[in-house]
């Protein structure tokens, strides 16, 4: 009797499941269906639906782009468009970011992909971009290289190892969330770096004003003075196209009076 052969699609279902972490049981009764039935897709032994395909892959939090690679994997053409934000499709796309980011000033916003990358920018953030070496502003600016890497601001950020931390558990985060192989050597790669030289002088933030033990402030010291920033993340909601649905909207809003009029000084320059 000829063994059953493995099953891509069967072989990627199990492979998310496991990523969430749930059994065969949770995922049936979360997809409303029998256990026998999810036990067969794994295996080979049933072929989904397209629709069924979809229905797991929501049931599964699968993020589009995967959703696109589980149907593929199923036998049917993807349904989520993909388009790269320099291509005239995604003119209405870039045009929105740009938008936002414009409309943050005179707070400081980018937009970034899911590998961290920066795609767009506001005019403050090359202001607060003093003193770094200019191999990490050479595009793709990855962000996290940016913030963590002895060359990129780290020497500039007074409470480093708790900006540090607080970002590689974000990555980490995502990492469960994604299962995004890039994201994994990223994170590895940023875990390695040393600290500042200074890092020893820089004292742990003494707070981000009346946030205090309630958010992580990034303390960076800039040529116009200390500024102390609350760290927002902004997503799209209900996206049906891949870029879109990847994209995350930074903003550092001041964190006390001194940033803010700080911040309205530096824009001034720029009328």
């Amino acid at each position: 009797m000829n063994a059953i052969k493995p099953d891509p699609f069967g072989n990627v279902l199990k492979v998310w499941r496991k990523q969430r972490r749930m059994s065969q049981l949770d995922l049936a009764s979360e997809a409303a269906i029998s256990t026998r039935h999810l036990s067969f897709l794994e295996t080979g032994r049933a072929r989904p639906s397209r629709d069924m395909v979809l229905h797991l892959s929501e049931c599964l939090d699968v993020p589009l782009r995967e959703r696109n690679a589980m149907l593929i994997a199923g036998g049917f053409a993807p349904i989520y468009a993909e388009y790269d934000l320099g291509t005239e499709q995604s003119a209405a796309i870039r045009a929105a970011v740009d938008q936002i980011l414009t409309a943050h000033e005179p707070y400081p916003a980018l937009a970034m992909d899911r590998h961290w990358n920066m795609v767009a920018a506001n005019r403050i953030v090359p202001l607060l971009l003093g003193g770094v070496d200019p191999d990490f502003l050479k595009p793709p600016v990855n962000i996290l290289r940016l913030s963590l890497h002895p060359n990129g601001l780290a020497p500039r950020v007074v409470n480093y190892a708790e900006w540090r931390d607080h970002l590689l558990d974000r990555m980490r985060r995502q990492i469960a969330v994604t299962a995004d192989a890039k994201l994994c050597g990223l994170y590895d790669e940023a875990s390695r770096y040393h600290a500042p030289v200074n890092a020893d002088e820089m004292a742990a933030s003494d707070g981000a004003g009346d946030l205090t033990g309630l958010v992580v402030p990034l303390v960076l010291r800039t040529d116009a003075g200390e500024l102390r920033f609350v760290s927002t993340t902004t997503v799209f909601g209900t996206p049906v196209e891949v870029t879109l649905s990847e994209l995350a909207i930074e903003t550092l809003l001041p964190a006390d009076a001194q940033t803010a009029a700080l911040l309205r000084e530096l824009s001034a320059d720029l009328r």
